[in-house]
């Protein structure tokens, strides 16, 4: 990965103007950074900081679209952290934005140029007909505000374009393994911090003064009804304990298909993929997130059966397969163990909340209640209001609206319900919901394509994990809540990794081409693999 002050010192040697004008700023930079300094003002210091780096950022993601991606991520993944220390800032929550829209200028200026490769998406007419719903909501009579309406399109769509840098960006299999180590030494930073501040509680990685519109989201903590143990849900660098968990399932599904695709294909990578995949493991125990406890063990056992079934059985490889399942049992085993024996207080209290809560026998068992009966009720409930034949306007019950009630003194909406399905009908009335359907399945058949044709490869693991990732969120989760959906770490992933699985298939090509070519080098290296196509 290329250093920012590279890249810029490389076009300052072309362009002398530029050079000086990156010297003025710096010095600009660094009369305000003194200035606060000796006025002791830290919270100033941090602003100034910041800014730099942002403009480094830019300049660098201007040189490079690929670069410019993974400081988009690392971003997008640390911009809470900032955002609670500096008061909540808006500031700070809206530059992700532009780092996306800097990522995006610089994508379509190498599209110009020819020198990235584009698709057609097998799904593009019923999503762009979502899109086109979600416009023409923003004009909806209903809506007190037209803000709403701007800030509808940004949580729906904004990051869709990242299908295509995705597409894109997967060139070689190198790429790929870049792709995944950076993704997973960031989840391992972001992980270690969730597990130490699962054990301390709230005062660890949180400002001694919480902003009011946070506060509630960065302190929570549960009782279990019987015992009364008291668990602390963590948050991380996120400003709220449901967005880190929610990151906690993505990864574990990442880091679980990864490992499959390293140990059919490269051994470099695989103890750190065994780590990370066991301190995600103790991270997601901790939690204190019923709901990503379930779904990440049913997601595993749905991953085992799926590479069992996805093994290159012609290849003799499924023994491989079954090692990797073993090392990942083994690392969740050896996970809990050393929580066990070293935090044993910390475990317990999450294991007994689970266990009084979630066991059909148990007498305060929410099981029933918290998967079926409140998101079916939440469901209904958005027929009892008046216009659910053609919605209240797109952003009016989505996050964020709380601020542009305050920010623009706009009116707050009247209406909400705790259901993701719910939500669509009230923003965008039945048809909303009808096109959503139409398109979460348009992606997930043609997804699914994508993870038959490389059925039997070492690409197999990824492309499913992509698959469950998609269906996930764009169902069960959206079902139970909008809140995951409208996640902009769960947006940008979705789509970012959707473009990834439609890639897969002609890196995977390739790799055969390559293999065919060198037919006597591969039967003497009995390590070698040739993926088989269908």
């Amino acid at each position: 990965m290329r250093f920012p002050v590279l890249a810029l010192s490389g076009s300052s040697r072309r362009n002398p103007l530029l050079a000086f004008g990156f010297l003025v700023f710096f010095a600009i930079v660094a009369y305000k950074a003194a200035s606060y300094v000796i006025a002791d003002d830290m919270t100033g210091l941090a602003y100034v900081t910041l800014a730099f780096v942002g403009c480094s950022f830019v300049v660098a993601m201007l040189s490079d679209w690929r670069n410019g991606l993974y400081f988009f991520l690392a971003w997008l993944l640390f911009e809470d952290l900032f955002r609670k220390f500096l008061g909540n800032n808006m500031a700070i929550y809206f530059a992700k934005d532009v780092l996306a829209a800097v990522v995006y200028l610089s994508f379509f200026v190498a599209y110009q140029r020819k020198e990235v490769t584009s698709f057609r998406p097998p799904f593009l007419v019923p999503l762009l007909l979502f899109v086109w719903l979600g416009v023409m909501q923003v004009f909806n009579p209903a809506s007190t505000t037209f803000i709403y309406g701007l800030l509808g399109l940004k949580i729906y769509f904004y990051y869709i374009p990242f299908l295509f840098v995705g597409y894109a960006f997967l060139n070689s299999e190198a790429e790929l393994r870049r792709f995944f180590f950076v993704n997973m030494v960031l989840a391992l930073i972001i992980v270690s911090l969730g597990i130490v501040q699962s054990i301390l509680g709230h005062t660890f990685l949180n400002p001694a003064v919480i902003a009011e519109d946070i506060r509630e989201l960065s302190t929570l903590y549960r009782a279990a009804p019987i015992s009364g143990a008291i668990s602390y849900r963590p948050t991380s660098v996120f400003v709220s304990t449901g967005r880190f968990a929610n990151f906690l399932l993505v990864i574990w599904l990442l880091v679980f298909g990864f490992s499959g695709y390293l140990l059919l294909r490269h051994k470099r990578g695989r103890a750190l993929a065994f780590l990370v995949f066991g301190l995600t493991a103790a991270a997601i125990a901790l939690c204190s997130s019923r709901g990503i406890v379930l779904w990440s063990i049913g997601s595993a056992l749905v991953g085992v059966v799926a590479f069992v079934w996805g093994a290159p059985w012609r290849q003799r490889e499924v023994m491989r397969v079954l090692r990797n399942v073993q090392r990942a049992a083994l690392g969740v085993g050896l996970a809990v163990v050393i929580l066990l024996a070293t935090y044993p207080e910390a475990l317990l209290s999450r294991v007994a909340f689970y266990t009084e809560t979630l066991t059909p026998g148990s007498s305060s068992s929410e099981l029933q209640h918290r998967t079926w009966d409140y998101p079916v009720r939440n469901f209904l409930a958005a027929f009892s209001y008046e216009r659910w034949p053609y919605g209240y306007g797109i952003g009016t019950l989505s996050l964020g609206t709380q601020y542009v009630a305050r920010i623009f003194h706009a009116k707050p909406p009247t209406v909400g319900v705790e259901s993701g399905f719910g939500v669509l009908i009230l923003e965008m009335g039945v048809m909303g919901l009808a096109i959503w359907f139409v398109m979460s399945f348009a992606i997930i058949v043609s997804a699914w394509r994508v993870v038959k044709v490389l059925r039997g490869s070492p690409w197999f693991p990824l492309a499913f994990v992509i698959f469950w990732y998609a269906g996930l969120l764009l169902f069960p989760l959206t079902f139970n809540g909008m809140q995951p959906y409208q996640d902009f770490v769960l947006n940008a992933y979705l789509w970012l990794l959707l473009g990834i699985l439609f890639r897969l298939p002609s890196l995977a090509l390739s790799a055969q081409y390559a293999a065919a070519s060198q037919i006597p080098a591969v039967s003497q290296n009995s390590a070698a693999y040739a993926p088989r196509m269908r």
